[in-house]
């Protein structure tokens, strides 16, 4: 699994500068509804709902939704779960159905954090999160 986020983070990375205007989204892609779903389900402190964004190997992994919440909690990312607001940065298409997309956020502390989400488009399910790298970034949030 970290291999392959590595890699997608990677690919992130030398795929972002070729990207061209022709490039830019003029509505909103339909994988940013699941992480704003996510995150404003974390918000209000529903694990269910949260849960229900997440890929197919969380959900077969996580049968209670409230350890699910408890543990995003304990894998330090509390600046998501309790953020003052979100904003969405550059996405990359790494395939038809992969993607990886940059999300900013104001912490509950007003610190500054960026987060590469990875989702999948899955079978019969749609787009799901299937990973969060998170970092503080410099800075404070007004």
């Amino acid at each position: 699994m970290r291999l392959a986020m590595a890699l997608a983070v990677f690919a992130f990375l030398v795929m972002t500068p070729a990207m061209t205007p022709a490039m830019a989204q003029t509505e909103e892609p339909p994988w940013q509804a699941v992480v704003t779903g996510q995150i404003e389900a974390f918000r209000s402190g529903d694990g269910a709902a949260a849960l229900e964004f997440a890929g197919a190997g969380f959900r077969a992994r996580y049968s209670d939704p409230a350890l699910f919440y408890a543990d995003i909690l304990r894998s330090g990312y509390r600046p998501i779960v309790e953020s003052r607001s979100h904003s969405f940065g550059e996405a990359t298409q790494v395939s038809d159905t992969a993607v990886l997309q940059v999300v900013r956020f104001v912490g509950p502390d007003l610190g500054l954090y960026e987060a590469l989400y990875q989702l999948a488009d899955e079978p019969d399910a749609g787009w799901r999160v299937q990973g969060v790298m998170l970092r503080r970034d410099a800075g404070v949030g007004i």
